[in-house]
């Protein structure tokens, strides 16, 4: 089925008590994984490109990956950019084709992350995209940042809710205590701010590096109101891993094929589990029938 939008995706999973997993690709192997893995848990599923995996592999290219993909799956796929970090790189992603753009204002203040949020809305919108956007800060390097310390990065309610209601973003990341880039699961996550902002906050929540939330926290996130959740760094590790262990069996081998094959099933296996864990195996029939394709938003009449 044609690429959809993450919008219906994400209202099934609050409507119903799971999380959508969105996991992130950075060539055609990890991307025909993440497909694979959907189809067998017979899953919606978000795979979504990183800035970072735009400037190594290309935005249209990947995208292209990604649409043939999706049209050739019998699940839902969505393709999402993952923490663009600017307007025009949204822009870049939103002609491209994505179906789910996310700005990450994180690094600036509440004001600024507020202003630019709502342009990179308004553009999106206009065409009938979603948006996420992050408030808080999940820290991009867990060696620079002690656990203990976490605290005053974490999103508060209040600005939360503001937040939301002044940039009618569509779903928002919070800062609850995990970090990117984690290879052991010792993060920590405040349950009770999660329940707090799903309190004030009417849009969707997503947890972002989740590589390094134990298994357990992150089924009380769900509980709490977390609906998508991002996967990297352990995708990355079980895709590397299995490479390294094929090569150092045989290095005589040349052939990419026989490596690569390997990493794919790997990293689909991963990628089930994680489908399990967040509850989204056996889903894709519900969010099929609410979900809206992104043409269809296209001439309506934007009322502001």
């Amino acid at each position: 089925m044609p690429l959809v939008i993450t919008k219906g995706m994400l209202i099934d999973a609050s409507n119903k008590g799971y999380a959508v997993g969105a996991f992130n690709a950075n060539n055609l192997e990890m991307a025909q994984g993440i497909v694979m893995a959907a189809e067998k848990e017979n899953a919606p599923v978000i795979v979504q490109v990183s800035q970072g995996g735009i400037e190594h592999a290309g935005a249209e290219e990947m995208a292209a990956v990604v649409k043939v993909l999706a049209n050739k799956a019998r699940v839902p796929v969505a393709l999402h950019l993952d923490h663009g970090v600017d307007f025009v790189y949204n822009m870049i992603c939103l002609r491209a084709g994505y179906t789910s753009l996310m700005y990450d204002g994180s690094r600036l203040n509440f004001e600024d992350n507020v202003r630019i949020t709502k342009e990179v809305v308004n553009a999106a919108h206009a065409v009938g995209i979603p948006v996420e956007a992050e408030l808080g800060k999940v820290p991009k390097n867990p060696n620079e940042v002690a656990v203990e310390e976490l605290k005053k990065y974490m999103t508060s309610p209040e600005e939360a809710k503001e937040f939301v209601e002044r940039t009618n973003v569509d779903s928002l990341a919070i800062a609850v205590g995990s970090m990117h880039k984690m290879k052991t699961k010792k993060a920590r996550l405040d349950i009770e701010r999660i329940k707090a902002i799903r309190q004030v906050v009417s849009v969707p929540l997503v947890l972002h590096g989740a590589s390094g939330v134990p298994d357990q926290a992150i089924k009380e996130a769900i509980k709490a109101g977390i609906c998508k959740i991002n996967v990297h760094t352990q995708l990355a590790k079980s895709f590397t891993e299995q490479i390294r262990e094929i090569l150092s069996q045989d290095d005589s081998i040349v052939d990419i094929r026989k490596y690569l094959q390997k990493a794919r099933e790997a990293l689909m296996e991963e990628v089930r589990a994680k489908i399990r864990l967040f509850g989204a195996n056996g889903k894709a029939d519900g969010v099929r029938n609410i979900e809206v394709k992104p043409e269809e938003y296209i001439g309506q009449e934007i009322v502001e």
